[in-house]
């Protein structure tokens, strides 16, 4: 797509969100989503989100042109990228010149606007910090339907540093100029054992003092813990050279490897999506890691949006719930969550997790911030170091307590350790607790400026109430 095709393409969809009448649930109809917030309408069929009155429903605004990678400078390492550009299409485009995003998420059909607004991470993070902090400019469609250019030092520099974690409630990414760094074509990993969580962190926090952990340069880093005794982190150094290449797209599965072997190469783009073929290890569920399954499952369906839909089909007929009603189990509540947690607090969680969650493995992965400012909508602190805990499932309510029970639990700790929650999944919070922890005041100004009739879902309304 040339820059003057994007222009066109900026035009129409102003003149769509426009053509809008008053009061107009206002949505984009995207083709694949990586939030876990259902609405009622996708558990029912539909391909968008729940709008508060179906009467006034629209087919959503189309946003296909804006998955474009629209220029890759390997001489300034910068790219020009389209809002609604997947890191799956992106990777491919940077990876021919050697170069990559500073942070890649772990999921093919997650979007760069997707992972700016609504915040992302993978195991760069340590040294990179979070996608957004290496963005340098935002071209952004506003909830008031301005077409605006954001940077951090012009006018609108408040919505530059607003807009990570505003989750599209004050506008839209129609394209992003991103920095890119060098790669090499593989990727040597080391898979270090611990026994304890203290051992553990204790680790983390030396890699991200020395860059390197037992002599293996810490270009990635990132951890798996299958239970409070036996916990790995995977440190990733760049290699121009593979001895051998580790293969999980076909029927091996990668975070069976990790407590399997000591070592492994993976080529660049294998390494990226890593992840990706098993949905971490959450395909487990749709059985595709049983061996017979595995082999008669296309390779091109095993990928975390397929397994996603499965999701949606099942809530959609309430197969599971049916079932296990039939089988008289009990109810289960979904425990789907990112959160982060400083560093010195971080075995702590671990040990409140493997106490009160019943669940595993649980994904760790260190980050710290890039920025000397801090971000205001999610304010982690400059300087500090945090590890991610992503943990993904169905957990089995004790008898008595309803849906929330657990998500409630983890809320209240990760606020007793200082820690933070990412919001592309279910929250539970009071509405004034809420944005006490996700600076409301700031979001509030920033609504007022840039969406100020609420075109617009709030922060509050599209993350906890679900609307």
């Amino acid at each position: 797509m040339t820059a003057d095709m994007h222009e066109v393409a900026v035009a129409r969809l102003r003149e769509a969100y426009a053509a809008l009448p008053p009061g107009t649930p206002v949505r984009l109809a995207k083709r694949t989503s990586n939030l876990f917030r259902f609405r009622d309408t996708e558990a029912n069929g539909s391909k968008g989100p729940a709008t508060a009155n179906p009467a006034t429903a629209n087919p959503g605004l189309d946003v296909a042109a804006f998955d474009r990678v629209l220029r890759v400078d390997p001489a300034s390492r910068t790219a020009w990228v389209g809002g609604m550009t997947t890191y799956e299409h992106l990777c491919d485009a940077t990876l021919r010149y050697r170069l990559m995003p500073l942070v890649v998420p772990q999921l093919k059909t997650i979007t760069l606007g997707g992972a700016v607004s609504g915040l992302g991470i993978e195991s760069t993070s340590l040294r990179n910090g979070m996608p957004h902090e290496s963005v340098t400019e935002m071209e952004i469609l506003t909830g008031d339907g301005r077409v605006i250019r954001a940077t951090a030092d012009n006018e609108h520099g408040a919505l530059f540093r607003g807009f990570p974690n505003s989750l599209g409630t004050l506008g839209y990414t129609l394209s992003l100029t991103i920095e890119l760094e060098p790669v090499q074509p593989y990727v040597h990993l080391r898979h270090f054992p611990f026994a304890t969580p203290d051992a553990c962190m204790d680790a983390v926090a030396e890699i991200a003092a020395r860059g390197s952990f037992h002599g293996h340069r810490a270009d990635f880093v990132d951890g798996t813990a299958f239970g409070p005794g036996e916990l790995y982190l995977t440190v990733g150094a760049f290699s121009d050279v593979a001895p051998w290449r580790g293969d999980y797209t076909g029927q091996q599965i990668y975070y069976q490897s990790i407590r399997r072997d000591k070592e492994d190469f993976l080529p660049i783009r294998d390494y990226l999506w890593r992840w990706d073929t098993d949905w971490f290890w959450c395909s487990r569920a749709f059985g595709v890691q049983n061996p017979l399954v595995r082999r008669l499952w296309p390779r091109r369906y095993r990928r975390s949006d397929v397994y996603r839909k499965l999701v949606a089909l099942d809530r959609r007929y309430r197969l599971t719930e049916t079932m296990n009603a039939r089988r008289q189990l009990p109810a289960r509540e979904s425990v789907i969550q990112d959160v982060e947690v400083p560093v010195r607090h971080s075995a702590d969680f671990l040990r409140f997790f493997a106490a009160n969650i019943p669940m595993s493995p649980v994904w760790m992965c260190p980050l710290r911030l890039r920025s000397e400012d801090g971000w205001p909508l999610y304010p982690l602190e400059p300087g500090q170091v945090y590890v991610n805990f992503g943990f993904w499932g169905l957990v089995p309510l004790p008898e008595g307590e309803k849906d929330g029970y657990y998500n409630r639990l983890i809320e209240d700790e990760i606020a007793d350790l200082d820690g933070h929650k990412s919001l592309y999944s279910t929250a539970f919070y009071p509405e004034d607790e809420f944005y006490r922890r996700y600076n409301g005041e700031e979001y509030h100004k920033l609504k007022r400026e840039y969406d100020g009739d609420g075109r617009l879902l709030g922060l509050y309304e599209k993350c906890v109430l679900g609307r």
